[in-house]
């Protein structure tokens, strides 16, 4: 038996990485937990949000049973301030809205940082509804105040193409962009 050069023996796994479309980026990773993954479909393409409910049970249990009525289906992303984060989930579109029930806080340790998504609430801490958000950046002074639910694991790209609002206005949006619709990844055939 003949020994393998390295030339070849890198060559081989390049072929073999090659066949699997790891190395042309085609790979398309199934989210892990499909019952606790929400897609979330926008005008330019599709965005992965995995649900913590490790972190927040029952936001998250809310927050599927919302999806799974449509509640979010159509709803306006209403406040987006650049480079801080964009909010949604109200159905009266200017933030003083939500779906009627309130949930107590479940604060944890989990950062705000680019790609987490939290629940919005008033003054009271226990008036989170429906209304959450994404950051679009870093907001350490949100960490322990807000109740961190998922985090996007794909299609971040897709957030930061919303339409930004009116920094004069805290950052309420004129024609904002809209949810097309949001699924539980369980929920979904493709």
């Amino acid at each position: 038996m003949k020994k393998l050069t390295i030339f070849a023996l890198c060559t081989m796994l390049f072929l073999a990485f090659a066949a699997t479309g790891v190395l042309a980026g085609d790979s398309k990773e199934q989210p892990k937990d499909l019952e606790n993954t929400l897609y979330m479909d926008l005008d330019n393409g599709r965005v992965v949000i995995e649900m913590r409910p490790d972190l927040a049970p029952k936001h998250v249990e809310r927050i599927k049973e919302l999806v799974r009525q449509g509640f979010y289906d159509g709803l306006t992303f209403h406040r987006v301030i650049e480079g801080f984060m964009v909010q949604t989930g109200d159905p009266k579109g200017d933030g003083t809205g939500g779906s009627g029930k309130k949930l107590k806080s479940e604060f944890n340790n989990h950062r705000h940082y680019r790609g987490v998504c939290s629940m919005a609430r008033a003054a009271d801490i226990n008036s989170a509804d429906s209304q959450f958000f994404i950051m679009l950046g870093k907001a350490p002074h949100l960490d322990r105040q807000y109740t961190v639910w998922g985090k996007v694991t794909s299609g971040m790209e897709y957030v930061d193409m919303i339409k930004k609002g009116d920094p004069a206005r805290n950052g309420m949006v004129v024609n904002p962009d809209k949810i097309i619709r949001i699924r539980v990844a369980a929920d979904v055939q493709e």
